[in-house]
């Protein structure tokens, strides 16, 4: 276990102690898992060396509950895919949103995808309501003003209950597949954006963002214009991050827009500087260098390389691979390669 203080004489009986405390009550093989439980018990007992404030040691706490909790309630469900739905709890039900947020949730029901929403009411409600509790997810916050959940996920054991907004959003984010944002406030801005920027940064894997609202409306496209007007123009995003975004004209449309992004694109990871795609099926050669041609500048040699897993891969070892050599930037640019991946046409007889 690493330190950033010196030693202490009892480090050594301690970290004996911490081991064997780990062996004993987390059920899990010696390993990278059990060392991980290890170094969260010598960390959690610093937090009293360090003298923490109590208000401080109560947040890491809630925290740590929280996440811990979350990741418990999601992991029956690992193996489907999920869409979180963002928009404002004060939406009517008659509302135009309403009814593209409730169409769209039964929609992506019906392609067996799970909902996930913050659980209150006007479009997280209708966000339930689409594909019906069994298939949906609520995560909500405790606030003053909002007491209850909506009626259709309120006595489901996927409602989660947060103290924080932060660790709200993290299972989101880690948990999601999809996102479809409607019409909403300060808090639908806030989830808006800060799913952008971890896609932006690499924080957060890719996935589609897919902006949605109701017939005749006019949010999104006065949204996005801003965005062109005054962030692009004036230099603060590229032209490849406004492609980490999609406005859709109807619920099936938006529907349409997430099951594209998986049409040949699976999912993703890091093998040391690999960026590792999985893919539904094997690229040829004359696609690779296609691809290669437009996209090369993501890879620091400017290859990009067809193969099975890499050694060191544990997860979806049926399908093939397309890796590079990552710069770990520019993933609006990667957000176009993924595109361009799902929109090459199938084989010969695979139709």
């Amino acid at each position: 276990m690493t330190d950033e203080r010196p030693s202490h004489p009892d480090a050594h009986e301690r970290d004996l102690a911490i081991r064997e405390l780990a062996k004993n009550y987390s059920e899990l093989p010696d390993g990278r898992r059990r060392s991980l439980i290890e170094q969260m018990i010598a960390t959690s007992l610093r937090l009293g060396r360090d003298d923490s404030h109590t208000g401080e040691l109560k947040l890491i706490n809630s925290a740590l509950k929280e996440l811990r909790y979350s990741y418990r309630v999601f992991r029956p469900w690992v193996l489907r895919p999920k869409i979180s739905i963002f928009g404002s709890a004060r939406t009517p039900e008659d509302h135009p949103d309403y009814v593209a947020a409730r169409d769209f949730g039964r929609l992506m029901g019906e392609a067996d995808w799970m909902s996930i929403t913050g659980a209150g009411d006007g479009i997280m409600k209708a966000g339930h309501e689409g594909p019906g509790h069994e298939a949906s997810f609520g995560l909500r916050i405790r606030l003053p003003f909002e007491t209850t959940a909506n009626e259709v996920i309120a006595e489901d054991p996927k409602l989660v209950n947060f103290r924080y907004f932060f660790t709200r959003k993290v299972m989101f984010m880690i948990n999601s597949d999809a996102i479809a944002a409607l019409p909403g406030g300060f808090g639908t801005m806030d989830e808006v954006f800060e799913s952008l920027t971890l896609i932006q940064t690499g924080k957060s894997y890719p996935m589609p963002i897919v902006l949605l609202e109701g017939e005749g409306g006019s949010y999104w496209s006065r949204w996005v214009s801003f965005l062109r007007e005054e962030l692009l123009e004036n230099g603060w995003l590229s032209p490849a991050d406004m492609s980490l975004l999609e406005i859709a004209s109807s619920p099936e449309d938006a529907r349409d827009r997430v099951l594209k992004f998986y049409r040949v694109y699976h999912s993703c990871r890091y093998v040391h500087d690999d960026f590792v795609m999985r893919l539904r099926r094997q690229l040829t050669k004359t696609e690779i260098a296609g691809l290669e041609t437009r996209f090369g500048m993501l890879a620091k040699d400017g290859r990009l390389q067809a193969s099975g897993p890499l050694e060191g891969e544990e997860e979806h070892l049926d399908l093939p691979r397309l890796h590079f050599k990552s710069k770990r930037r520019d993933f609006g640019v990667l957000r176009q390669l993924i595109d361009a991946i799902n929109e090459l046409d199938d084989p010969p007889g695979t139709g």
